[in-house]
């Protein structure tokens, strides 16, 4: 029997509350690693919205600012351990070739917030956090590859696809947790 819930939060506060929904299709080269993002599709929640074109680069904005982050950043480290990399100033942006070759936003005008600025919501930040629709994809990629790897070679033991893939996912993870060391076995 299908359960439903509804989670109202406390409107009294004054606090933004956002909410957005985003969706990622994604190719992965198990050879090399390398991720193409196909398509990502956005419905983000802006209040009233004050000015849709600048709230829509903002939502895309945050989102690759997102994408770089979760699958871009790569932690390099100094002598010392410290981590170099740790800032807006110090990580890998990504590039016209990383960014969704199909991106489509939509901007929900949920009507009225008595509490808002106009009855506006904050779309600077919070997108950045449906980047992760990227990262799932890659995941749901990979475990295809792995189930596809452990079929094709039959001296693999057992059939567990579970896997914990690491964030970022950058080239060499997604090389990595595809199980590509069982491909160059027979390549080589």
């Amino acid at each position: 029997m299908p359960v439903s819930s509804l989670y109202l939060p406390d409107d009294s506060t004054g606090e933004y509350i956002n909410y957005g929904v985003g969706a990622s299709e994604v190719e992965i080269n198990v050879l090399t690693g390398e991720t193409t993002i196909l398509r990502t599709d956005i419905i983000y929640d802006c209040g009233k919205s004050l000015n849709p074109a600048v709230d829509l680069g903002q939502i895309e904005g945050a989102f690759v600012q997102g994408l770089g982050f979760f699958m871009l950043e790569e932690l390099l480290m100094n002598s010392d351990g410290l981590v170099v990399t740790d800032s807006t100033w110090t990580y890998k942006i990504p590039t016209v070739d990383t960014i969704p070759r199909q991106f489509n936003v939509e901007i929900l005008n949920s009507g009225q917030h008595k509490n808002r600025v106009l009855s506006s919501k904050s779309s600077g930040e919070p997108p950045l956090l449906l980047a992760a629709s990227v990262h799932c994809a890659v995941r749901a990629a990979v475990k295809e590859a792995r189930k596809h790897i452990l079929t094709w070679n039959s001296n693999q033991e057992g059939t567990d696809t579970y896997f914990e893939l690491p964030v970022p996912a950058t080239m060499s993870v997604v090389k990595e947790f595809c199980g590509l060391d069982v491909v160059e076995k027979y390549l080589g």
